[in-house]
This record gives structure tokens, C-alpha cells and sequence, in this order.
């Protein structure tokens, strides 16, 4: 078969298939342009999941007829200035994007200058562009799409459903407003109406919009990020890992404004959360990197999805290292969403349906407050004269404190501390593990951890596989304060344990390493298989719920979680304590 130069219109719509694979990308890139137009205002109408209509109008700069006719050709473009395809500040300049959705559907658009007394329209249906005639529009740009992939029927075969459409094109949109909280958005789509009120830059701006796009509970929930190294800079809102979600979808990804979806980067995220999440949870983040245009290459991706790094090492260990520091210190809160769903659930109910909804309160109770630690408190709330002036001010500096003064144990389980504008439930295993943990961590960065001689080893017996994996991995192990020895066929002899652990029952541990070593991922480094390690040991060594504490014990431990990093939630990312305000008990009784 002879080589033969392809027609204009099939180019197009061979192009046309590689920018617009569905309805979203056509938005993406129209929503793109009114952006990039300085526009601060943008609406965009979807019908039939974008297949039968999708417009967008803005209140940006507008076309000159020059431009209007230009911007309908392939490779015209006002976002670049120079043969430097590296050095990219909007977002976008391929200059196919409208010529792409003209060949595939009807494409008419309507612009006005700023300071023209009249609109221009133009308007192009598979690839047949019509004369620019006069039009009437206020301002701005308004772009219309109709019957898109009419003119390439076999595109339609491959789209989904209506919803599944309409949700990626305002999945699309959602981004873009995260990026742009200076620009208001509006969405229709069939009866659905969502808008994005106008928001500022600055961080408070940016909290404020992922509240909008996420929910409220966004702004209660997040810390703020911002740390820079090597002229790269990243900067945003990391959620609370007790504030999680069941996919990656709030997930945001920004590289010098531009919206992205890059490997790297969940990966730098995942990273930052490592032993901070339960398995199968994911973070909530709005990240912004920001970084010398000729260090990223945006052009990686036919829809710009994706970027490429010249230094790839160095963005992820700034996103891990940021991540950290922010957690570190603000996660040392949990979620509030806890105790709204408690406030919530529990509305005030009138008096004639108390009998029914409390049928069983009259049963004795079982369990409830230690018995040493309620004859301390009934101490403490009557104490003599003598000790009166000692007492009240200890008192006062512990209700002070963020976790405030512990009240009172229940169900051997839990304890109950006052702080000076509401109450604080901690689950005293969950919190002890996370203080175990981190001083692991500490002990493992600095002089290695601890051991403890056991007066009398301990022999574990094992199935035979699963001892020798354990002593396969002895040096590991050792490194961790757990000294193995081998034993016969299927047995360990243990000679001594990490003294943070301190009277640990030897077998239930070893065992349940042994477990968890065969999840031991090869293609981790040591250093994150050690602190997996490390978590499970903390597990074992840390209060087990149904001991009974004493109050300093308790009070001892809300004065450890308060100086430990991440203690707002456990090893396994279920939170550590649970605050609820006086104005939340208050709604509770109808006081509100």
C-alpha cells in the first residue's frame, strides 16, 4: 500500500481521540481556557453526562476576531511565547483542544473582548468551520459543545454511563476549584446545581475551599503544610489520619497550579501516612508544589495528567518529610467527626419516648468506674481542710491541660478526663500503643533499643516454617531488642526482649510475629519492615484494656499522649481519644 498524506479533518479527528477521550476532558480543557483567560467567574451547564451538551462561559479577557479564528486551528496558541516548551506558567497551550472537539461535535463559540463594543461568534461541526458573524454576549467567552463524537461514532460506543460521565466531569471541575480558590464555579447538571463561592488565595482560602468541595468537617480535620528544599516547595492541607476515607478520591495534586494525578506523588503521601492510617484507608490532602518550570516536564501525558520530575527523589522526600512534621505535631488531635456523629445520633427525645428508648437503664450496671479509682476522685472532691490549698491549684493546671484531668475509669477500659470546656474518652490500650511505638522509633533512630535479659529463656514452639522464617530474620530482629535463638525442629529459644516492652507474655509475642513476618514485604527498605515490626511489638507492650489504672496512672498517661507525636490515633490509624465540647453534651440534653 502506498504512503499517502492524510486529509486535514481525518488528522483532526485522529487528534481529536487522543485529547478528548470522553466528556470530561472536553470540560477540562474549555474550564482550562477560561482560567487561563483571567477569568473570575466560570459556569459550566452539562446535559446527557456532556454527550449532548456542555457550556462554558467566563467573565475572562475574551478573542479579538484575529484570535477568535486562530484559536480554532491546530497549533495556535496565546499560552506560549517562546520555543521553550519547558517554561510553562498557564495551564495549557497545546493548541488542539478546540480544533480536537470541532472535528468530533458542534462546537460554536461566542466571545467579546474587554473594551469591544461587539461579540463574534464562530462556529465549527466536524471540522467545518463556519465565517465569524456578530453576536450578543456581555462578556467574556461562552463555548457550546453539542453531539459530542457525532462526526466519530465509534467514541460513543466506549463512554459510560450518564451519571459515571457527569461525576468525572465535575471530578474535573472539583480540581480545578481547589486550584483556583480566587475563581468562583458554577456546575449544573440536570437538576443538580453546585457552586463554589469565591474564595481567597492565601491558605485560609484554600482551607476553605477544600471544606467546599469535601465537606465541612474539612476545616476541623486538616493541618496546614509548608516546607521548601532546593527551590521546591510544597504547601497545603493534610487531613488527620483519623479523618480518613475509603479511596484515594480526596486525594489533590497540584504542580505549579496545575492539576495532576501523578504516581509519585500518592506514593509521597503514602509514604507520609505510613504507620499513621488502618490498612485500606486512605488520607485526605490538598497538596501545591511549586517549583522552576524547567524542573517538571508537563508534557508527559496526551491530557496532562500526569508529570515527570527531574528530581524525583527530592519532591517525594520533601512531600514524606512535610507530611511528617505536620502530623507530628497536629495530629496529636482526633478527628471531631467522632464526637459530631455522637451528637448527631443521639438527638434530645420528648419525655413520652424516654421509657422505650431507655427500657434497659434500670439493669444493674456491671463493670463501670475502678473501685480505687472512685474512692480517689471522692477523695479528691472533698478533700480537708489542710490539703484544700495544695489541691486546687494541681487540679486547675491539669484541667488546663489539652487532654485535661482524668475523672474516672470505665469498663476497665476507658478514662474519662475533664478539660475546662468539655470531656475527653480515651481508649487507654489504643493511646499506651501509640507511646509505645514512637519511643521504638526513637530508641531505633538513636542508640537501638533496649534489651532486657530474661532471668529464665523463654522456648516458643512454632510450626517448623515459621520458626525458621523467624530466625532467618534474627540480626533484624535483634536490632529491634528480640534476641532468638534456635531450639530443635520448630522451636525458638528467646533470651531477651526490648525493655520498653517490659512484662510482656514472651509466647503470645513471639507468635504473633512469626505470623506477621510472612507478610514481610522484600521490596520494602529494612527500615520500614523493622517498623512494622516495631508496631506489633508495641501492640504487646502496651496497658491492655480491662486493667484496672490508678488515678495518677491515668493522669500519667493523658500527660504521655500529650507529649508524644501521631497520638491522636493508634499503630492501626483507629483514634486514640474522642473530645466532645460542653456545648456538644449540652445539645445532647436539649440545653441547645
Amino acid at each position: 500500500m502506498p504512503v499517502r498524506q492524510l486529509p486535514e479533518t481525518i488528522v483532526n479527528r485522529i487528534a481529536a481521540g487522543e485529547v478528548i477521550e470522553r466528556p470530561a476532558s472536553a470540560v477540562k480543557e474549555l474550564v482550562e481556557n477560561a482560567i487561563d483567560a483571567g477569568a473570575t467567574r466560570v459556569e459550566v451547564v452539562l446535559s446527557g453526562g456532556g454527550r449532548e451538551l456542555i457550556r462554558v462561559s467566563d467573565n475572562g479577557a475574551g478573542m479579538s476576531a484575529e484570535d477568535l479564528a486562530l484559536c480554532v486551528e491546530r497549533h495556535a496558541t496565546s499560552k506560549l511565547d517562546s520555543e521553550d516548551l519547558l517554561n510553562i506558567s498557564t495551564l495549557g497551550f497545546r493548541g488542539e483542544a478546540l480544533p480536537s472537539i470541532g472535528a468530533a461535535a458542534r462546537l460554536a463559540i461566542v466571545t467579546r473582548a474587554r473594551g469591544s463594543e461587539n461579540a463574534l461568534e464562530i462556529r465549527v461541526e466536524g471540522g467545518e468551520k463556519s465565517e465569524i458573524r456578530p453576536a450578543a454576549l456581555a462578556e467574556g467567552t461562552r463555548v457550546e459543545v453539542r453531539d459530542l463524537f457525532y462526526a466519530t461514532p465509534a467514541r460513543l460506543k466506549f463512554l459510560k454511563s450518564e451519571q459515571a460521565e457527569t461525576a468525572a466531569a465535575i471530578d474535573v471541575i472539583k480540581r480545578l476549584a481547589l486550584a483556583k480558590p480566587d475563581v468562583a464555579f458554577t456546575i449544573a447538571a440536570g437538576e443538580r446545581v453546585i457552586q463554589y463561592p469565591l474564595r481567597g488565595s492565601d491558605e485560609a482560602g484554600r482551607a476553605a475551599r477544600l471544606a467546599d468541595v469535601i465537606g465541612g468537617d474539612a476545616r476541623a480535620n486538616t493541618v496546614a503544610i509548608d516546607d521548601e528544599r532546593e527551590g521546591v516547595r510544597v504547601h497545603g492541607l493534610a487531613g488527620l489520619p483519623t479523618f480518613s476515607k475509603a479511596n484515594s478520591l480526596s486525594q489533590y495534586f497540584f504542580v505549579n497550579g496545575r492539576p495532576v494525578r501523578d504516581k509519585l506523588l500518592f506514593g509521597a503521601v503514602r509514604g507520609g501516612y505510613a504507620d499513621l492510617l488502618h490498612g485500606g484507608r486512605h488520607p485526605v490532602a490538598a497538596l501545591f508544589i511549586e517549583l522552576d518550570p524547567h524542573e517538571v516536564d508537563v508534557n508527559v501525558h496526551p491530557a496532562k495528567a500526569e508529570v515527570r520530575f527531574r528530581d524525583p527523589s527530592l519532591v517525594r522526600g520533601l512531600v514524606v518529610r512535610a507530611l511528617q512534621q505536620a502530623l507530628g505535631g497536629g495530629a496529636r488531635r482526633s478527628a471531631t467527626t467522632g464526637a459530631d456523629r455522637l451528637v448527631s445520633f443521639a438527638r434530645p427525645q420528648t419525655p413520652s419516648n424516654y421509657s422505650s428508648s431507655w427500657r434497659g437503664a434500670s439493669a444493674p450496671y456491671r463493670g463501670g468506674l475502678a473501685e480505687a479509682a472512685q474512692t480517689a476522685f471522692e477523695t479528691m472532691a472533698q478533700p480537708s481542710a489542710d490539703a484544700r490549698a495544695d489541691l486546687a491549684p494541681v487540679l486547675q493546671a491539669d484541667l488546663e491541660r489539652p487532654l485535661g484531668a482524668a475523672r474516672a475509669q470505665l469498663h476497665e477500659t476507658y478514662i474519662v478526663s475533664q478539660t475546662v470546656d468539655g470531656l475527653v474518652i480515651v481508649d487507654q490500650h489504643a493511646a499506651h500503643e501509640r507511646i509505645v511505638y514512637e519511643k521504638l522509633k526513637r530508641a531505633l533512630d538513636d542508640s537501638g533499643i533496649a534489651r532486657q535479659l530474661l532471668l529464665v529463656p523463654a522456648v516458643v514452639e512454632l510450626d517448623a516454617s515459621d520458626a525458621a522464617a523467624l530466625l532467618a530474620r534474627a540480626d533484624e530482629l535483634a536490632k529491634l531488642g528480640l534476641v532468638l535463638e534456635p531450639f530443635g525442629q520448630g522451636a525458638v529459644l528467646v533470651r531477651e526482649t526490648p525493655a520498653l516492652l517490659g512484662d510482656t507474655d514472651t509466647q503470645i509475642l513471639v507468635r504473633d510475629l512469626a505470623e506477621h513476618l510472612a507478610e514481610w514485604d522484600e521490596a520494602l527498605p529494612l527500615e520500614r519492615n523493622l517498623l512494622a515490626v516495631a508496631s506489633r511489638m508495641s501492640c504487646h507492650g502496651s496497658i491492655r484494656a480491662g486493667r484496672r489504672l490508678k488515678p495518677e496512672e491515668m493522669n500519667a498517661l493523658l500527660r504521655e499522649m500529650e507529649r508524644t507525636e501521631n497520638a491522636g490515633q493508634c499503630n492501626h490509624g483507629r483514634p486514640t481519644y474522642v473530645e466532645l465540647k460542653l456545648f456538644d453534651i449540652e445539645k445532647l440534653f436539649g440545653r441547645r
